[in-house]
């Protein structure tokens, strides 16, 4: 962790109240690092036309234009504002910066940054590349993988969450890439806040199985595999009742197609840790995912989790202890998994009680200390002489 102050000017497309795990992942980050004496000045789009910059101690907000993003018109895509940014930079310049998206407002704020020599770290959120399959240009994902690739190698440095994702890239041809893990909240979401009147709200009791799944209603989000799992799980067990939490532009289809979930909308807060505690086994289909913020969620609230053998299901379920895996793709592999959880209520509760034990180590304080250490090494590695054997070289325009 650096010894002294920082100012780090962090760029995101999306950032609370905006609901989403860049968004959650971000504001913990943010709010970690100004707890600690830094000062951070966060350019972000304008989220509401009459919204104004928040000045809040160390905090100095720089609001952008943006676009509404195509599906979801409650996030913005940030407009290119690179003339500005080295307007701002210039007279009061930031020790490095952190850029979390790759849209047009990263990719300026990276090309102002590279104008000006400074030191800059990368994120790697989101599989947007395979994102493209789902929303017809799959034709377009070379193009977009290419993109990304040159985006982050022109960083200083890339940040993954998991280290099978720091494999995978470095495989790919990206540079300088660290693991940088993401946190859960354990105090927020714990078995303690279990509601038996709002499983009575589900049509469920005591003893009947309740399926939840949390997040986007999406395409990519896998969502028919989901429905999929649960009608095997329900022809045996015809009280199992099954849970969606979230919103998306595949909610109307699916309400529409008669499912016989419980539609729970958008939930946020204790009320979301109500509606994770009160459910019995969570399932996470998604094959496009970095990370998964609500693996650990649901962990961290005793649920046992079904999920692929991979991103953060791959960190923290062990087959068999606290969830079950599935070979990556594998539908009737997850789908069994999901059924043994199921049905298996004795083995069920024995797992969910080493649920939270299993993440009770992510805690962000020192997920944000991790963040701060990697700060402060670009930042002192950019200190260092221009063809020193230390000095970062892989940026063209890297020194001053």
């Amino acid at each position: 962790m650096p010894c002294r102050p920082l100012r780090i000017a962090v760029v995101t497309e999306t950032y609370p109240p905006e609901i989403n795990g860049v968004a959650m992942t971000l504001g913990r980050m943010v709010e970690g690092m100004l707890a600690r004496g830094h000062s951070i000045q966060l350019i972000r789009p304008r989220q509401r036309k009459d919204e104004l910059p928040c000045r809040r101690g160390s905090l100095e907000e720089v609001l952008a234009p943006g676009v509404p993003l195509p599906r979801y018109p409650n996030l913005r895509l940030g407009l290119p504002v690179k003339h500005r940014l080295l307007g701002l930079w210039s007279a009061h310049r930031p020790q490095a910066v952190l850029i979390a998206t790759e849209g047009p407002l990263g990719w300026s704020a990276l090309a102002a940054a590279r104008a000006l020599g400074l030191p800059v770290a990368s994120e790697f959120h989101t599989n947007f590349h395979q994102y493209s399959h789902h929303y017809g240009f799959g034709w377009f994902h070379r193009a977009i993988a290419a993109y990304l690739r040159r985006f982050h190698n022109r960083a200083d440095t890339t940040l993954v969450p998991t280290a099978a994702l720091r494999t995978r890239l470095l495989a790919e041809g990206y540079r300088g890439v660290h693991v940088v893990a993401r946190g859960v909240d354990i105090r927020l979401f714990h078995p303690c806040r279990r509601s038996r009147r709002l499983r009575a709200a589900w049509g469920a009791g005591d003893a009947d199985p309740v399926v939840l799944y949390v997040g986007r209603l999406a395409p990519e989000k896998n969502i028919p595999l989901v429905l999929r799992a649960y009608d095997a799980i329900a022809a045996a067990q015809p009280r199992a009742r099954l849970v969606l939490v979230g919103d998306g532009p595949a909610r109307a289809a699916l309400e529409a197609g008669g499912s016989r979930a419980v539609f729970a909308g958008v939930r946020t807060g204790e009320d979301l840790a109500r509606h994770y505690a009160s459910a019995d086994v969570f399932l996470f289909p998604s094959e496009t995912e970095t990370y998964g913020n609500v693996t650990a969620e649901a962990l961290a609230s005793g649920l046992a989790v079904a999920a692929y053998d991979y991103a953060a299901a791959a960190e923290l379920v062990r087959d068999g202890e606290n969830g079950a895996l599935a070979p990556l793709g594998h539908a009737d592999a997850f789908v069994a998994a999901a059924c043994r959880l199921a049905q298996d209520a004795e083995g069920r509760m024995a797992r969910a009680a080493r649920a939270r034990a299993s993440v009770e180590h992510l805690d962000w304080e020192q997920v944000v200390a991790e963040l701060l250490r990697v700060m402060g090494d670009i930042v002192a590695d950019r200190a260092k002489p221009c063809g020193s054997e230390h000095a970062i070289v892989h940026a063209p325009d890297q020194c001053p």
